[in-house]
């Protein structure tokens, strides 16, 4: 790996690329460090603080884990890139059901650059709505039950409500802009590079809660056992293990193309695959499942009133009702997500056209309903994968006794996002390594470059 990395430094282009990513994501987060004017800092951290004692996971703790810390400071890059992920998410949901977008989609790069600047115009009414009622929200939150006396904003009124949602908005296009610059000259996919380094940024704050749990001087001595300690490290590995074989898992569905004889050439006749995915949803089903259960549950944990109290009770992390609906949410948004991603119909079509068959399958409606049945049983253990992933960091709290920081990072959206991004970034170093005939990160018996 060391001399993996030595030759990484070796490529001219490659070098570059490597040093553009670092200074760009050093960027983002200096700016995660900037604060939004008009914010009491200390008040504000004592809302958060609060609202992590009394109401556990909510959807700005989601929210502040993708904007890497930056949301419980209020910093210009307080929304991070989620109002970006939530419109390409509502984009690729309308490019199902709208004709035009469709059409859009089909026509190569050109269709991709409209797309992709509907979703840039998507993002901006995201943030700007967004920024606005967090605004009125921090304004206000010395009305919430539990937070009487906190004032977060110094100078409340019109002026901090557009100055917030000016700056916010701003910010959150910035973000977006190193994402793609990052993908442009940089290495590796900008936007997951970019929530990928709030996560990690996050690892220092957890190891010092770690760290403050099994030190014997610290008056929480006792409740972080060694074998405790090594228990955390083995599961840890054995998470990431398995992420990464059912993130990188799939299914082979044989394919075998006719020969076709055109003037003196014979064409086809080759053998190849379908790589069917386990997860092809990924951490989308689980931010789809998060968004939906939090949100109920975050806003009625600050209404004073009994039933809903109960409600955002019934509905806290960790609880039985949580646990069930949110596994339930996640196997249903990962099935939802692979059929519109994955259309059995078009893949046989096109099999059809070029004289391409599964062998023991006759084209057609057939493939479709094979290629369907085999994708319904191969999402199901993806998706109960996901779903235990989801909940294992509450798992790991309860049984462990650990600040759920510690356990987040156990299993939940932070090990998917992290995983994932990673082995694509290190997939990316790979192929520029091979391609100059340098050894890469994977050994294997059938490929490895020649060294110069």
């Amino acid at each position: 790996m060391f001399s993996a990395l030595a030759n990484s430094f070796k490529i001219p282009d490659l070098k570059n690329r490597l040093v553009v990513t670092g200074l760009l994501i050093a960027v983002y987060r200096v700016g995660c460090y900037i604060p939004t004017p008009g914010i009491d800092v200390h008040a504000l951290t004592e809302f958060f603080n609060r609202i992590a004692r009394t109401h556990g996971g909510s959807l700005l703790g989601i929210m502040n884990m993708f904007s890497g810390g930056a949301m419980e400071r209020l910093t210009i890059f307080a929304l991070g890139i989620m109002p970006y992920i939530s419109s390409s998410i509502i984009m690729q949901l309308l490019t199902v059901v709208i004709p035009r977008l469709e059409k859009l989609a089909k026509e190569g790069k050109a269709g991709y650059e409209k797309i992709n600047q509907y979703t840039r115009i998507g993002t901006v009414a995201l943030a700007a709505v967004q920024s606005f009622f967090i605004a009125m929200w921090l304004e206000n939150s010395a009305r919430f039950e539990g937070f009487e006396g906190l004032r977060i904003v110094m100078y409340p009124g019109w002026g901090f409500r557009i100055l917030t949602v000016l700056t916010l908005t701003a910010g959150t296009i910035f973000i977006m802009w190193l994402g793609e610059q990052i993908q442009e000259r940089g290495i590796g996919n900008g936007i997951s590079l970019v929530i990928t380094a709030g996560i990690i940024s996050r690892i220092p704050t957890a190891v010092a809660q770690l760290a403050i749990l099994i030190s014997p001087s610290s008056t929480s001595r006792g409740q972080v056992q060694p074998y405790t300690l090594l228990l955390m490290a083995l599961l840890l590995v054995g998470v990431v293990l398995a992420v990464v074989l059912i993130t990188q898992g799939y299914r082979k569905i044989p394919v075998q193309y006719a020969r076709r004889i055109v003037g003196r050439k014979i064409y086809g006749g080759q053998s190849t695959y379908i790589p069917l995915k386990v997860d092809t949803s990924g951490v989308i089903a689980i931010i789809f499942a998060q968004s939906i259960i939090l949100f109920p549950a975050t806003i009625a944990s600050f209404i004073p009133l009994p039933a809903f109290q109960r409600l955002a009770q019934g509905l806290s992390r960790g609880g039985l009702l949580y646990t069930l609906v949110y596994s339930l949410l996640i196997i249903f948004f990962c099935y939802f997500y692979t059929a519109i991603v994955f259309n059995p119909s078009e893949v046989s079509e096109n099999m059809k056209k070029y004289g391409g068959f599964i062998p023991g399958i006759r084209p057609g409606a057939p493939t479709a309903e094979y290629l369907d049945f085999v994708m319904t049983r191969i999402t199901l253990a993806g998706a109960l994968f996901i779903a235990f992933i989801a909940i294992f960091p509450d798992f790991i709290m309860a049984w462990l006794g650990i600040p759920y920081l510690v356990a987040s990072f156990f299993g939940g959206t932070a090990i998917l996002i992290v995983v994932g991004v990673m082995l694509d970034t290190i997939k990316q170093i790979e192929s520029h390594l091979v391609m100059h005939h340098y050894e890469g990160f994977i050994k294997s018996g059938k490929i490895r470059g020649r060294r110069q």
